[in-house]
C-alpha cells in the first residue's frame, strides 16, 4: 500500500461521519439531562438538610426570646404576690375606709419608681380602689384578672389602654385572716418598655394571644396585627419535611419565604412564633447543588472527551499499525548497524587506551634516554671513587694502618648504596604501573625525580631551591607522578639554557582531607627563572613546543602526557608566567587519609 492509498483505505465514509456526529450530540444532551437531574437531587437533599439545621437554630432563638419575655413578666407577677402579703397593704384592706391610705399609696409609689412598673393598685371586692400608684382608676381590660384574683387565684390580663399602650397585668389575691379574699393587688407593666431592651434579632419573633392578635413583637409593623383586626397577609403555607413554610406580604423587613415556628407559653397566656428567613438556606442549597452539578458536568465532560479520545486513538492506531509494521524492519536493520558501530567504537576505545599507555611508557623511556648521559655520569663517578678508595684501602692495609683502611671501606659502602638507590629509582621509573590511584608520599616522589635529573641540573649550572619537609600523602601513582615531576624539571632546565641566572624553586603545600577544613588540595609548584611561556593557553596541547628544531629530541608530548596523568588522578595542572619573570607550574592533587596506614608505604630518604 502506498502513502497515497493509505488515507483512502483508512478514512470513514460520509454517512459514518454523520452518524458519529449525531451520536456525539445525543450523548452530550443525555449527559446534560443527567447532570441537571443530579443537580436538582442534590439541591433537594441539601435544602432539607439545611432546613433541619435552620429549624434547630430557629427553635433555639425562639426559646431564648420566649424565656426573655417570660422572665421579664415573671418579676411583676412575683411583685404582685409579694405585695399581697405586705403588712401595709393588709392593714389598708382590713382598716377603715381612710385608715392607712396614705401609707399604702406611698408604698406602691415607691415600688413603681424602683421596678419600672406601669401602675399598681389595691382593689376591694366591691371594685373600690383602696390604694394606687401610676393611675387611680381600674382599667377596663383589667376586669378579667381582678375577677380571677378575687376568686382566690393568680389572675393575668393584657389590653391596650386609652393611650395606646400595650399593658400586661398580674392580679394577686389578698386573703383575710378568716380565709376568703378581701381584695386584690394589681401590677401592670408596659410591654413597649420590655421590647425596648431586647437585642436585635435577624428573624421576626412575635407573641400572639388566644385571639391570634400579635401583642408582643420585635418588629413594630407586626404589633396588633391578626385576630379580630384581620388575618395576616399570608399568601400560602405548605409543609416540607415536617416544616411549615410561609410566603406572605407583611412588609419589606419580614422575610419571605420563611420557616414558621411556634412555641406555646401557658404561663403568660401567649404563643411565641418565629419567621426565619429561608434565603440563606436556599442560597446554601443552591451553592451546593451548583458545585455538585459543576463537578458532575466536569466529570461528564471528562468522560465524554475520554471516550472520544479513545475512539480517535483507536482510529489513529489502526492507521499507524500499517506504518509501524513497515518501519519495524527498517529499525531492525538500523539497530544491527548501530550495534556493529558500537562494537567498532569499543574496539577503537580499547586501542586508544593501549596507545595512550604506550605513549606514557614511551615518554618515560624518552626521558630516560635524554637523561642517560647524566645518569651515566652519576654512576661513573661513584665507580671511579670506589676504585680509588679500594686501592687506598689495600695500601693502608699493607702499611698496617687498618683504621684508615676501614674509613675507605665505609666510603665505598656509602657510594655503593648511592648507586643502588639510583639504579632502584631507574628500575621503578621504567616499569609499567597500574592505572588505579593509590596513596603516594609526594615528598619521596620529588626526591626520586631529583636524583634522576640531578646530572642534567648540575651540568646546566642550575641552582635548586628545595627543602624536603614532613611526609605529604596524596592520591595518585608513584611512577606516573615521578614522570610528571621529571618532565617539569627537565622543561625548566631546557627553558633556562640561554639565561645567566638559572634558578629552580620547588614548593610543596599540604592540603586537608575533605571533612576537616573544607578539603583543600595539596599544591606542588615548580618555578624557573627562564623567559616564561609564550602561549600559556597552548602549553598542554600535543606536539606544541617552543624549542628550536634540533635543540632536543622531544616532540612536544611531555606536558600533554603530564596533563593527562594528573587528570587521571582527579587533580589539576596549570602553567603561567610569574610577575618577576619565568614560568611556574602548579599541580593540585587530592590529599590522602593515611591514618594508621603509613607503615606499609615506602618513603625515600631525600638524599641525592
Amino acid at each position: 500500500m502506498t502513502s497515497q492509498e493509505m488515507p483512502h483505505a483508512g478514512a470513514p465514509s460520509a454517512e459514518a461521519e454523520r452518524h458519529a456526529a449525531r451520536r456525539r450530540v445525543f450523548t452530550a444532551l443525555a449527559g446534560l439531562i443527567v447532570v441537571a437531574i443530579f443537580g436538582l437531587g442534590v439541591f433537594g437533599f441539601s435544602f432539607r438538610a439545611a432546613l433541619d439545621q435552620a429549624a434547630a437554630r430557629g427553635t433555639s432563638d425562639l426559646t431564648l426570646s420566649a424565656d426573655r419575655l417570660t422572665t421579664g413578666l415573671q418579676r411583676y407577677r412575683e411583685l404582685a404576690v409579694f405585695l399581697s402579703d405586705h403588712p401595709t397593704v393588709t392593714a389598708r384592706v382590713t382598716a377603715s375606709a381612710d385608715g392607712g391610705a396614705l401609707d399604702a399609696d406611698a408604698l406602691l409609689q415607691g415600688v413603681v419608681d424602683k421596678t419600672g412598673a406601669s401602675s399598681m393598685m389595691v382593689v376591694s371586692t366591691t371594685g373600690e380602689v383602696l390604694a394606687s400608684a401610676g393611675e387611680s382608676h381600674l382599667p377596663k381590660g383589667a376586669q378579667a384578672a381582678l375577677t380571677r384574683a378575687l376568686d382566690g387565684a393568680l389572675g393575668i390580663a393584657h389590653f391596650v389602654d386609652p393611650e395606646a399602650r400595650r399593658r400586661y397585668m398580674f392580679a394577686a389575691p389578698v386573703f383575710s385572716p378568716e380565709g376568703p379574699p378581701v381584695a386584690a393587688v394589681l401590677v401592670s407593666v408596659d410591654i413597649g418598655l420590655l421590647e425596648w431592651g431586647w437585642p436585635s434579632e435577624p428573624s421576626a419573633i412575635y407573641f400572639t394571644d388566644d385571639y391570634g392578635v400579635i401583642f408582643v413583637a420585635n418588629r413594630s409593623e407586626l404589633i396588633l396585627r391578626g385576630g379580630l383586626g384581620g388575618a395576616l397577609p399570608v399568601r400560602g403555607t405548605h409543609l416540607l419535611a415536617g416544616h411549615d413554610i410561609w410566603t406572605h406580604d407583611m412588609g419589606p423587613y419580614i422575610p419571605s419565604p420563611a420557616l414558621h415556628l411556634t412555641k406555646p407559653l401557658p404561663v403568660v397566656g401567649l404563643t411565641a412564633e418565629l419567621l426565619l428567613d429561608l434565603h440563606p438556606v436556599i442560597a446554601q442549597a443552591g451553592l451546593q447543588a451548583g458545585l455538585a452539578a459543576a463537578l458532575a458536568l466536569v466529570f461528564a465532560a471528562f468522560l465524554f472527551f475520554t471516550m472520544e479520545r479513545r475512539r480517535t486513538l483507536a482510529e489513529a492506531n489502526a492507521r499507524l499499525e500499517a506504518r509501524v509494521a513497515a518501519r519495524t524492519e527498517a529499525l531492525e536493520i538500523a539497530n544491527r548497524e548501530l550495534q556493529h558501530e558500537v562494537h567498532e567504537r569499543h574496539e577503537a576505545e580499547a586501542r586508544l587506551k593501549r596507545a595512550q599507555a604506550d605513549l606514557v611508557q614511551a615518554g618515560k623511556l624518552s626521558a630516560l634516554g635524554e637523561m642517560s648521559a647524566g645518569i651515566s655520569h652519576e654512576l661513573n663517578q661513584p665507580l671511579m671513587a670506589i676504585r680509588s678508595f679500594a686501592e687506598n684501602a689495600q695500601a693502608f692495609l699493607e702499611r698496617d694502618r687498618p683504621e684508615k683502611a676501614a674509613d675507605n671501606l665505609g666510603r665505598i659502602s656509602e657510594l655503593a648504596r648511592r648507586m643502588g638507590r639510583i639504579i632502584k629509582n631507574l628500575r621503578a621509573f621504567a616499569r609499567q604501573e597500574p592505572e588505579t590511584a593509590t596513596n603516594v608520599e609526594l615528598t619521596g616522589v620529588i626526591e626520586a625525580a631529583l636524583e634522576m635529573t640531578q646530572g642534567k641540573i648540575s651540568r646546566a649550572g642550575v641552582t635548586l631551591d628545595w627543602t624536603p619537609g614532613a611526609q605529604v600523602w596524596v592520591r595518585g601513582g608513584e611512577v606516573r607522578l615521578q614522570q610528571v615531576v621529571m618532565n617539569l624539571l627537565s622543561n625548566a632546565v631546557d627553558a633556562m639554557m640561554d639565561v645567566e641566572d638559572k634558578h629552580i624553586t620547588i614548593r610543596l603545600v599540604p592540603g586537608a582531607v575533605e571533612g576537616e577544613t573544607g578539603g583543600d588540595p595539596t599544591r606542588l609548584t615548580v618555578a624557573d627563572s627562564g623567559p616564561g611561556i609564550a602561549e600559556p593557553e597552548k602549553i598542554f596541547d600535543p606536539f606544541y613546543t617552543t624549542k628550536e628544531v634540533g635543540a632536543a629530541q622531544g616532540m612536544g608530548l611531555g606536558l600533554s602526557i603530564s596533563y593527562g596523568l594528573v587528570q587521571s588522578f582527579g587533580g589539576r595542572i596549570r602553567g603561567e608566567n610569574r610577575p618577576e619573570g619565568g614560568a611556574v607550574f602548579t599541580i593540585e592533587l587530592q590529599p590522602a587519609d593515611v591514618s594508621g596506614t603509613m607503615g606499609g608505604q615506602e618513603v625515600h630518604d631525600g638524599t641525592y
